[in-house]
């Protein structure tokens, strides 16, 4: 087991199986929040669905297809990132994330999606990773700005959900891009 610390007492870990009462815990806090744009709260509504989700990434982890993070702060599980695709022969990839509210504007999705993308370049030698937000999801749309993301376009009505179709947008950095930011400091 592996904890990476993101500063202000928050460390980045595996979110596992073992967790599922712990972040059910956690999405039942945020669940309102959580689900405004995406609909991972739906998918754990009860011990078995959660359990069924963690699962769903520990099996994507072993075929190397995927990867899922919990972000704890003085140990409590307040939110957590991914590679939602993973796909090493394209070198492509897509991160993501989520939050509860009482942990935003701590920059915590930023520091840790930032060292997603430091393993997906370095260690894995990812080409370009993804950002896929919904249009009207500007603390998303912010993270992926602060990253330094270029914005390549918009899926207009791409994502029903809820009843509402959504434009999403698609963000993204190439290795080449992320190394140099890196390297300027920035």
């Amino acid at each position: 087991m592996f904890a990476i610390s993101l500063g202000d007492g928050a460390e980045l870990r595996p979110l596992e199986p073992r967790h599922a009462e712990e972040y059910l815990a956690h999405i039942d806090r945020g669940r309102e929040y959580i689900g405004q744009y995406i609909a991972l709260s739906d998918r754990a509504t009860d011990l078995a669905s959660a359990t069924a989700f963690l699962q769903s990434y520990a099996d994507k982890a072993a075929a190397d297809s995927g990867r899922l993070y919990g972000i704890w702060t003085d140990g409590v599980l307040v939110g957590g990132v991914l590679f939602r695709t993973f796909d090493a022969a394209s070198g492509n990839c897509e991160v993501g994330c989520w939050l509860e509210e009482a942990a935003v504007g701590r920059g915590l999705i930023t520091r840790a999606i930032r060292v997603l993308i430091d393993w997906a370049v370095e260690e894995r030698g990812m080409h370009r990773v993804e950002w896929i937000a919904s249009s009207a999801n500007t603390a998303s749309i912010n993270v992926a700005k602060r990253l330094g993301m270029v914005r390549d376009g918009v899926l207009r009505e791409s994502n029903p959900y809820r009843g509402v179709r959504h434009d999403m947008e698609v963000w993204s950095v190439l290795a080449r891009e992320w190394r140099e930011r890196r390297a300027s400091g920035r």
